[in-house]
């Protein structure tokens, strides 16, 4: 199913490279939503997200006819997403922690069915992660990415990636047990 997307995705990018421009349009029709959630999920802002994906989408366009390997244009979109989504927060470094301390605001558990207010739960204990564990759960567990896709996205180690997805796990399970106990 993977392949079969990544290889629809590559004879998109080589349909655009050889002009047609409605291929370009799918690929964002393909990536767009999926690229703001992205972005959104790190800045926890939907105004900012949108703005690194459309700045995003200029990168791509004009790197485009450059990509090496067409069958990773997911990856390698998303990495660019990534890239610029960091570099937003490195550079507004005092406003992510004013907008975190609104987002991490306790919910309470009345508004929520059991399984949400897990759900919660879980995400709360995420946001107290290293931001580097915090992307590599979300591109594995939420965007489905493999470990190897993981690696290109983020230009690190397979090895390096497997070791924050098991140290990031071991720090979730400490969280909520810690949290369950007391």
């Amino acid at each position: 199913m993977g392949n079969a997307r990544k290889i629809f995705e590559g004879l998109l990018v080589l349909q655009y490279r050889s002009g047609n421009k409605k291929a370009f349009s799918l690929l964002v029709n393909r990536y767009n939503s999926k690229m703001c959630s992205h972005a959104y999920w790190l800045t926890y802002d939907k105004d900012i997200a949108k703005d690194i994906v459309q700045d995003s989408w200029r990168t791509i366009l004009k790197k485009l006819p450059s990509l090496k390997n067409p069958n990773n244009f997911g990856s390698w979109a998303m990495r660019i997403v990534t890239r610029k989504s960091i570099d937003y927060l490195n550079k507004n470094n005092r406003d992510r922690e004013k907008l975190r301390e609104y987002y991490n605001r306790p919910m309470s558990d009345s508004a929520f069915e059991n399984k949400e207010a897990d759900l919660v739960k879980v995400y709360t204990a995420i946001k107290k992660l290293p931001q580097d564990q915090q992307v590599v759960l979300r591109l594995f567990y939420l965007e489905e990415y493999s470990l190897r896709e993981i690696s290109e996205i983020l230009e690190k180690s397979e090895g390096t990636i497997k070791s924050r997805l098991y140290h990031a796990r071991e720090k979730l399970k400490t969280i909520l047990k810690n949290r369950n106990d007391g």
